[in-house]
């Protein structure tokens, strides 16, 4: 007779091996990086914007998942979602019926984008990207795709080809033909649209690496200019949607921005289910799926499942009955105030920006002598390490945890869950200032963790 399943038991048989076996099995070199910088722990629980270790210390989460928590971990309200649509045994992913969650999501979706009229559901950002680009592609009959430099927008290969980090699309080629231009550069935007093979252009309204925002008007003016060109804008708010930056979505900041394709996801999922989601006009959609011969022409086996599907809904709900939005706008509002105010105070301090409760923090070359010599060793090594340098201290001494914004930027950025609060606002700042306070006494811990840091990035050359 063989064993019942027992994940618990499981876990607790097993569950210490975790570094191991993802040394042996999985990306042999996220254990070592994280061995590496000091973010090797053991996380046991996790409520709202607080994991708690196997020592029983409350971490503050300034990270959520990359965004994907944006309601904190576990929220009741997506959790009862969860177990109701599992014991409803619904007869779900038949490929042949209509079920009613779809169709009450995309309604849901739709309402916050009443330009917009369908929806195409997968299951991750990503594929939220590649479906864009196919339709736009089909939709208009061109084959290139333009993009911005610095951008993010996933990592299979059709997004790949449109994203502007050099590091990720290395060994790679040959990739999509697209072309990168500068955020808010206009004047490159309808010099590659004269060209007369651009199908669209796909853009983050606030970029994840480095959080930088498009500038006053550019969304605006590049969707007339494609227009006229008879190309799409393509926004990706697989990030900043659902309240991420005070609005529903990024592009809601600037007037008059009516995206002719719009990808979603990580927040939508609640943390459980992976799910995206494409929204796109009418005409765009009837062309793509033109006849019944083409029914199937883009699809996905996951997409649409009963779950993803139940844990937007509650997502969704729990938006709009709790004010989410509007606190995320609050609360970023005043986390940036807060951080703005120590600027002046820190010369290694440089800007504070963002948007709602998507904030950058940026570090530059102070003005004394004895810190440009240590930041000037920084640099050399590898420009980026001074950022690690304050994230690290804000885990191991103050147990935040945040990220640096990408690679080779002296950059933190905060992502943090939007239900977080103002005590969790006071915590980020009293830690931070602590951190900065120890970095511009020029020595002790810190700098001799820049030492170490140096040390390492000169060995990988």
């Amino acid at each position: 007779m063989s064993k019942e399943f027992d994940l618990s038991a499981l876990l607790a048989e097993r569950g210490a091996e975790r570094y191991e076996l993802h040394t042996r099995y999985l990306n042999h070199q996220l254990p070592r990086m994280l061995h590496t910088i000091g973010f090797d722990k053991v996380y046991v629980r996790a409520e709202g914007a607080h994991f708690w270790d196997a020592d029983g210390g409350d971490h503050l989460d300034m990270l959520a998942g990359f965004g994907v928590m944006g309601l904190g971990r576990h929220h009741p309200v997506v959790r009862k979602a969860l177990h109701d649509v599992l014991d409803a045994q619904l007869a779900d992913l038949t490929r042949f019926d209509c079920q009613p969650l779809p169709g009450l999501l995309a309604e849901k979706l739709l309402a916050h984008s009443p330009h917009l009229d369908r929806v195409f559901f997968g299951n991750s950002g990503t594929e939220a990207v590649e479906t864009a680009l196919k339709f736009a592609r089909y939709a208009t009959g061109k084959p290139r795709i333009l993009y911005c430099s610095h951008a993010f927008h996933g990592l299979t290969t059709g997004s790949l080809s449109v994203n502007g980090e050099k590091g990720f699309r290395d060994g790679f080629a040959p990739l999509l033909p697209d072309t990168a231009i500068e955020l808010g550069d206009l004047d490159a935007l309808e010099r590659e649209l004269r060209k007369g093979d651009v199908a669209g252009f796909v853009v983050e309204p606030i970029q994840g690496k480095g959080v930088h925002e498009a500038p006053p008007g550019f969304l605006r003016a590049a969707q007339e200019v494609l227009h006229r060109h008879g190309a799409l804008l393509i926004a990706d708010e697989v990030q900043t949607g659902l309240g991420r930056t005070g609005d529903f979505y990024a592009y809601q900041h600037e007037d008059g921005v009516e995206p002719d394709l719009l990808c979603v996801a990580k927040a939508l999922s609640g943390g459980y289910v992976p799910v995206g989601a494409t929204l796109g006009k009418d005409w765009i959609f009837k062309k793509v799926y033109s006849s019944m011969d083409r029914v199937l022409v883009h699809s996905a086996s996951f997409g649409s499942n009963a779950q993803a599907m139940a844990a937007g809904l509650a997502v969704l709900s729990v938006m709009e009955n709790e004010g989410t939005v509007a606190h995320a706008r609050r609360i970023g509002d005043l986390l940036s105030s807060r951080l703005k105010e120590l600027v002046p105070r820190y010369e290694l301090l440089h800007e504070i920006r963002g948007r709602g409760l998507m904030i950058g923090i940026e570090f530059g070359r102070p003005s004394s002598l004895g810190l440009r010599s240590r930041w000037t060793m920084l640099q050399t090594a590898r420009k980026g390490l001074f950022a690690q340098m304050v994230v690290v201290p804000l885990l191991q001494r103050h147990r935040i945890l945040t990220q640096v914004s990408g690679d080779h930027m002296e950059v933190i950025k905060l992502i943090p869950p939007l239900i977080i609060d103002e005590a969790d606002v006071d915590r980020f700042v009293t830690a931070f200032t602590a951190v900065m306070d120890d970095a511009h006494a020029g020595g002790g811990l810190m700098w001799d963790f820049g030492k170490t840091l140096v040390k390492q990035a000169v060995a990988q050359r």
